[in-house]
């Protein structure tokens, strides 16, 4: 093996002594490319995911960072999001006004997949956004529309929602990460969207529409499923 795409631990805020001693022993054993899963809202630091940054780039010859914003599939699945659209008809957050661009998971991985084969290294960061930024109650405009039931919004403080967070047995620390996320985006940290997709993959992103009708029947409560 010489290439491999590398995500860290779920639910770990500061996961760079898992991560370090794995990525050294890989590239030990021949590793020569890593691409790295990360965020947008993640930028290099010396601490949590954003040290992951530093490590590849100074551990292995050939790299990328991904750095998506939300994920559509957060609606559905058995994600928290998901399971509150099903259940309530509501998507909770903190984020106020503040706008997505949601991308659609399939095109993250398009990207990582000519990251991992291209011949030639990419050596930088991949910002990656769906084709618009979405505000929350617009997503659940799109998602109520689509499905044909009732889908709202419910604004609440960055502290209601970390003590949501633990309540579904969230770690402390992760609940008050997430929750600082959508603080960020109320500030417009996330309003932004990249040509990256187009660019890299050659064909435009998915839209926030076109995947909820591609996946009506996941948006359906669970008596209906």
């Amino acid at each position: 093996m010489d290439r491999l795409y590398l995500v860290a631990p779920l639910g770990v805020a500061e996961p760079l002594s898992v991560v370090e001693p794995f990525l050294k022993t890989a590239v030990a054993q021949g590793v020569r490319r890593a691409v790295l899963l990360s965020s947008s809202a993640v930028d290099e630091s010396d601490t949590g995911l954003g040290a992951l940054h530093t490590l590849v780039r100074r551990t292995v010859p050939e790299w990328a960072v991904l750095r998506p914003s939300w994920f559509m599939q957060n609606f559905t699945g058995d994600h928290p999001a998901a399971q509150a659209v099903r259940g309530d008809g509501e998507i909770v957050t903190a984020t106020g006004d503040g706008r997505v661009a949601f991308v659609d998971a399939t095109d993250i991985a398009a990207v990582a997949t000519r990251a991992l084969l291209d011949d030639r290294p990419h050596n930088t960061d991949h910002v990656i956004t769906g084709p618009e930024a979405l505000g929350y109650p617009e997503a659940a405009r799109i998602l109520a529309e689509v499905s044909g039931r009732p889908v709202r919004h419910v604004a609440v403080e960055t502290g209601e929602l970390v003590e949501r967070l633990k309540a579904t047995g969230m770690p402390p620390e992760y609940a008050a990460f997430l929750a600082g996320l959508d603080e960020d985006i109320r500030h417009g940290a996330e309003d932004r969207t990249t040509d990256t997709v187009e660019r890299v993959t050659g064909r435009a992103p998915r839209s926030f529409r076109a995947f909820a009708e591609a996946h009506r029947a996941a948006f359906a409560p669970p008596s209906a499923a």
